[in-house]
Parts: structure tokens; sequence; C-alpha cells
């Protein structure tokens, strides 16, 4: 998809991503798919459905990207963010996962479903957005007047001198086979794993017989690939050769003829598809910036497109209706839930899409700790959640997580606090 213009170019690839992200937010909407939901139905209840819903969107969009990366079609290689960098940082996958595993738990979803509540008139979802965007554009953005982020105040002395160079990249395909075969690898990778989640998912007769799930997982795995697929093949011809959105905005002095439409941040221009906190930082300084086109992303796009999306599936189906907080322990539940999404998020270098499905579909091994971190902390807080709400008084808080632990499996049973449940 070749364009004579930056101009054309990165309309095509802007609309196009809204485009799709207003399916995604009604298709999620529709089919009530919520990875939150997935961890809460599987603890709580044994009931795998949405979880295999979650499992089909990983298969769908990781198939799609191992079969269309050879023909060079994807291009997950110059993502943004950088999946598959050399530079591993596990610890920082691992404790961003965990907090934003909390933190969904408490804020009731994670930023997609926080979109999608939105659109449905969840007014408690708006304040969980705005305590995320903020956060998560301090995280990446100097405070006014500084070149301190959130992240090198907190977070950087201490967590980044743990990450392990692993050299060309951390794909699967990568570190199996090295560069010479790093496609090959994870086409067989990829593939094999893809066809494991599948016959996992669809072995299940109640999964086969919901036609919510099944549709929710295919749809938000295919919103995915499209994405990857759009944002890789907007290109700009210029003077016989061709130019990716970001490569003809880094050259912008040498191939431009004016600073008019020069974006404000070419990262943004990279290949990429669905993740959901870091756009919600995006959609903050697009705001603070007045709306400049300029500041205009991928992920600004993406936030209102879901939320776009979700309203029209709820004024379609009747289901619209304003909801607030229940208690103030609800809100500051949804407050401290929110606050951690943000650092999560940002630490993880995704949520429950970003890492769980996008990242997954690059093959990247930090994706693979995100997502086992964002399912642990997710999981331990809902048994705390249910241990508490059970024994009410009479179980405290080391108790309850103690309790959950052994529950878990991640701790002897000898060390069990509270009666089973």
């Amino acid at each position: 998809m070749a364009f004579e213009s930056f101009v054309a170019a990165q309309a095509f690839f802007l609309w196009s991503v809204f485009g799709i992200s207003v399916v995604l937010g009604a298709t999620v909407n529709k089919t009530n798919f919520c990875t939150m939901g997935a961890v809460s139905d599987w603890v709580n209840m044994g009931d795998t459905g949405r979880f295999h819903a979650w499992l089909l969107a990983i298969a769908v969009a990781l198939l799609g990207v191992v079969a269309l990366e050879p023909a060079g079609l994807v291009n997950a290689g110059a993502a943004f963010p950088p999946y598959r960098s050399g530079q591993l940082i596990w610890a920082e996958n691992l404790l961003g996962g965990l907090l934003f595993g909390i933190g969904m738990t408490l804020a009731s979803g994670c930023g997609n479903k926080c979109l999608v509540r939105i659109g449905g008139g969840n007014l408690k979802s708006i304040l969980v957005f705005a305590v995320i965007a903020v956060i998560a554009y301090f995280m990446i953005n100097p405070f006014p007047g500084s070149d301190q982020t959130l992240f090198t105040v907190l977070f950087y002395d201490w967590i980044r001198p743990l990450a392990v160079d692993v050299g060309a990249s951390q794909d699967l395909g990568t570190l199996v086979a090295g560069s010479e075969h790093a496609v090959q690898a994870r086409a067989i990778i990829g593939g094999a794993l893809g066809v494991l989640l599948l016959v996992l998912v669809f072995r299940s007769r109640d999964f086969r017989g919901s036609a919510n799930n099944v549709i929710g997982g295919l749809v938000v795995g295919l919103a995915v690939l499209a994405a990857w697929y759009v944002t890789s093949n907007a290109m700009i011809n210029t003077d016989g050769e061709q130019y990716s959105l970001q490569a003809y905005a880094q050259q912008w002095d040498f191939l431009a003829e004016s600073d008019a439409g020069k974006p404000a941040d070419t990262r943004p221009l990279a290949p990429q598809s669905f993740t959901f906190i870091n756009p919600m930082g995006q959609t903050a300084g697009y705001t603070a910036a007045g709306f400049q086109h300029a500041y205009l992303t991928f992920g600004v796009m993406s936030v209102f497109g879901v939320v776009l999306g979700s309203l029209l599936w709820s004024l379609v189906s009747r289901s619209f209706r304003f909801e607030w907080f229940a208690s103030f322990r609800d809100f500051i539940n949804h407050l401290f839930g929110a606050t951690l999404m943000g650092f999560g998020g940002v630490l993880a270098l995704g949520c429950t899409i970003g890492q769980g499905i996008t990242g997954i579909s690059t093959l990247a091994l930090g994706s693979f700790i995100a997502f086992g971190g964002i399912l642990l902390g997710s999981a331990v807080t809902m048994k705390i959640q249910y241990y508490k709400l059970v024994y009410e008084a009479d179980a405290s808080f080391m108790a309850a997580l103690v309790t959950a632990l052994v529950d878990m499996h991640l701790l002897p049973k000898s060390l069990r606090r509270l009666e089973a449940v």
C-alpha cells in the first residue's frame, strides 16, 4: 500500500486503525470478551470459557503473524514497543505484569475493558482512565521543567541493571536457532504453539457451544493481526524509492518540502498492534497539546475507536446505562487499581492485550513473562478477595494471601491458614 505523500499514508494508517478499533470495541462489548473476567471465571468457578476465548485470540494473532512475516507483510521486528529487543527486561516484565494483574482486578477490568465500559456508560471507568493516562504519560515523558520521568525516579536505578542482553533478539526463534534461522524457527515454534492452543480451545464442547466466546476470541485475534498488517504496509513513494512512515519521518528534513504534517514523535509510526496503557498516556499528551494533529497516533485512534465501537453497540443493544461507585471503598479500590495498572502496564510494556496477545504474537520471551505475571497477580488478588469475603473479620490479609498461594500450589499445604472454600 504505497502513497504519494506522507499525509495520505498517515491518514490511511490512522483511519484504518480507527476502523479496526471500532469493530474491536463493539465486539468486546457484545461478546463480553474480558481478560479479567476470564481469570475470575477460571479461579472462582472453574469456568474456562472466557479464558479459552483469550487463548483463541492469541492463537489467531500468533498464527497470522508467523504466516505473514516471512512474506514481508508483517514487520514485528521493528515494532513499537520493541517487543523483540535484545535487552530482556525480565524484572520489569514480571513486576509490571504482577502490578497490572492486581490493578485490573481491583479496577474491574484491563485497559481495553476500561474503554469498553466507558462506551457503555460506566462513569467509574472514566476515573480509571484518567489515572492510568496521567501515570502512563509521566512514566515515559519528563515532568515539566525537568528531564526526569516517573520511571527514572522510581524504577530505573534498581530495576534496569537486572536486564539481560540476549543478543540480536529475544524472540523464541532467534533464541533457539540464532539469527540466521530465526524466521524458520519462529514459523515452527509459532505454528506448533498456535495449533496446540486451537486444539486446547476447541476440544471443549462448552466453548464450541458458546457463539460469543468463539466470536470474541476470533475477532480480537483478527483485529490484532489486521493492525499489524496495516501498520507494516503503509508506505510512501518518493523519488522512486519507498519509505515506511517512520523512516520518512526520521528523514523529514531531507525528504519533505515543509514542516506541514510533521509528527511530534516518530516512534508511534512504527509497525504495531493493540495495547492500551501507553496509548492512554498518548491520549493525555494529545489532549494537553490542544488536540494538535502532530500528536495524533495509533494509540490515540485506538482509544477513541474502542470507546466509539462500544458506545455504538450499547446504543444498538439498549444496554447503555450510567454506573457510579457503589461505596467509598469501591472508589478507593478503583483508584488504587488504576494506579497499579498505570505503573504496571508501562513497566511490562503492555497489558492483557498488549503483551497477552500482541506481544505473544511476536514470540518475545518478555511477553510470556509479562503474561504470566498478569495471570499470577490477578489470580492471587481474586483468591484473597474471595477468602476475605467468606471469612470477613476472621481472615487477616496475610492469612488470605498465604492460603491463596497454597491453593495455587505455590506454597506447601502445611502453611494453609484458612480452610478451603
